[in-house]
């Protein structure tokens, strides 16, 4: 009897990229499953199933390699410290870039995954974008002060320091009006974003359903159903508010929803006045300080400017690139385009102070 001819050995450059698909599966495992640790209810159950699915594909990986499995590798690099991230974390910071992370995945062009495993990358990738949303809502109204105070401490007092020094002051001079614009900044921006904030919560609250709406429906006639003109006035087409109507009636009271959920549904993406306003006037004041360092430490000129643009330059950056992250974009070309910006902005103050300094000399 003629034997089956054996399946040809695998390559040794075959065997190292498997192993190295066998560290990365099992490392984004156990980011999942840190990232659950530090959570509960259902973004808990996601972060398992994830964590599942990640270990069925690092048994495809191990089955390929068979007896030339040896000892787990190391993963990538940017695996491990994802990990330990999620591990010590577990923030949005961290699932957002889990997500980039999952928007890499190597599968679809690797004739050595199954088409199935490839599929499940990409539904991975909408599943930690729909939590790193949930993540983003929670902070984000903070996160807005946060991001935009820093941002306009660091280029409108980088400006401001390049204005006056362009006309010419004197080093004193220039020290008074940055301490003077970083206060006056931190304070304004504070003020503004508390009543921004503030105002956004009323609205909200004025757009919510009345919270003793729901003790009218034992008395409502059935068979007019005023209840479904309410539904028709929030946006539904007419049969869907009779239906929707119709079926809240018959189940009354089972049927209602937390009363407070419709009037709490906006604010937590808003945030609070107050954490908004110390949120803008902190990282306002941070920002606004970095140009006037040098100044403080008793430098004067163009030293004092150089060294004033390129720190500006750098918080800039590391701006920018926070916010790509949290926002799921490129860190690089965030950072790129705030530094353009916010420098752009304090060269045409610097020159707008050159001009001014020489015509009043």
């Amino acid at each position: 009897m003629e034997e089956k001819p054996q399946p040809a050995a695998p390559s040794p450059a075959a065997v190292r990229k498997w192993r190295r698909r066998l560290a990365d599966e099992k490392a984004e495992g156990r980011i999942y499953r840190n990232l659950a640790s530090r959570r509960s209810g259902e973004e808990r159950e996601i972060l398992l199933g994830l964590a599942d699915a990640e270990e069925r594909h690092a048994a495809h990986w191990a089955n390929l390699l068979g007896e030339q499995a040896g000892e787990p590798g190391a993963a990538d690099i940017r695996m491990r410290v994802l990990a330990w991230l999620a591990r010590h974390f577990g923030s949005v910071f961290v699932l957002a870039l889990v997500q980039r992370s999952e928007t890499r995945s190597p599968y679809d062009t690797d004739s050595d995954a199954t088409r199935a495993m490839a599929a499940d990358e990409r539904m991975h990738e909408e599943v930690v974008r729909g939590l790193a949303a949930r993540g983003r809502a929670r902070v984000s109204g903070t996160f807005r002060a946060a991001v935009f105070g820093a941002n306009d401490g660091l280029v409108s007092n980088l400006a401001l320091v390049l204005g006056v020094s362009g006309g010419g002051v004197s080093n004193q001079a220039v020290l008074l009006t940055g301490l003077s614009g970083l206060l006056a900044g931190a304070l304004s921006m504070g003020a503004g974003e508390y009543v921004s904030v503030r105002s956004q919560r009323e609205l909200l609250a004025a757009s919510a359903p009345g919270p003793t709406a729901h003790t009218a429906l034992p008395q409502l006639d059935v068979d007019a159903n005023e209840l479904a003109l309410v539904y028709r006035a929030r946006g539904m087409a007419p049969d869907a508010a009779e239906k929707h109507a119709a079926k809240l009636l018959r189940h009354y009271p089972s049927s209602l929803d937390d009363p407070d959920a419709s009037a709490t549904e906006g604010h937590d993406v808003v945030g609070t006045g107050i954490g908004a306003a110390l949120s803008s006037f902190c990282f306002f004041a941070t920002g606004a300080a970095i140009p006037v360092l040098p100044f403080l430490f008793g430098l004067s000129g163009t030293a004092a400017l150089v060294i004033a643009s390129v720190l500006v330059g750098l918080a800039l950056l590391l701006t920018g690139a926070v916010v790509g992250i949290l926002s799921g974009g490129p860190p690089l070309r965030r950072g790129l385009r705030q530094l353009g910006i916010g420098l752009g902005a304090a060269a045409v103050t610097y020159l707008l102070g050159v001009l001014f300094g020489a015509a009043i000399a």
